[in-house]
């Protein structure tokens, strides 16, 4: 579930030998599946560990991991990382914001996720975003584009160049991308 380097569970070894005995961390996201999910790491002592938080055993200490956490925690990395700038802690949870599903969940569900994992955080940069409406029984993934997106001009080339042929690519079973959005110019277009 969560991958802790050695250095990363070096530091926390470091860290941990100056609180209480029987201290380990906590690994948490607050807001799990939102765009506002937030990845944190905390002491958790022993008597704050629930009956139903997982726990993973590492070098020297365990990982405390709450239920509702865990299946956005797939595929974390924590790191302890010195360079010329100095030392750094490093979390990264590449499904915080979206829950993982698997590589036989239904089409739809992992158009989903490649959407919010993959495509959406590319539009976020423009103040953009994009939604699945459905797929049709002809195998058409029907999009609908928000925020920046909603009256660009240069959506065209966003859907055929770059979210169609990523999509096309990794579903083979789709037969195309159409845009349902309805751009023409008003109060709600970005400019």
């Amino acid at each position: 579930m969560i991958v802790i380097t050695e250095p990363a569970q070096a530091h926390f070894k470091k860290l941990l030998e100056k609180q209480a005995p029987q201290t380990n961390i906590r690994v948490f996201v607050v807001n799990p599946g939102t765009s506002t999910a937030e990845c944190g790491v905390s002491y958790c002592p022993a008597d704050a560990v629930e009956d139903s938080d997982i726990s993973l055993d590492f070098d020297g200490f365990n990982a405390i991991v709450d239920q509702e956490s865990a299946p956005y925690l797939a595929e974390a990395v924590i790191d302890f990382v010195t360079d010329q700038m100095g030392s750094q802690l490093t979390l990264k949870a590449p499904n915080a914001k979206v829950k993982k599903v698997s590589d036989d969940a239904p089409l739809v569900e992992r158009v989903n996720y490649m959407i919010e994992s993959e495509i959406n955080p590319q539009l976020a940069n423009h103040g953009g975003k994009v939604m699945l409406v459905e797929i049709t029984e002809e195998g058409k993934a029907i999009l609908q584009f928000g925020g920046g997106c909603n009256g660009c001009s240069m959506v065209d080339v966003t859907l055929k160049e770059g979210i169609e042929k990523q999509m096309m690519e990794q579903f083979p079973e789709l037969t195309g991308v159409k845009d349902a959005t309805e751009h023409q110019a008003g109060e709600h277009s970005y400019y």
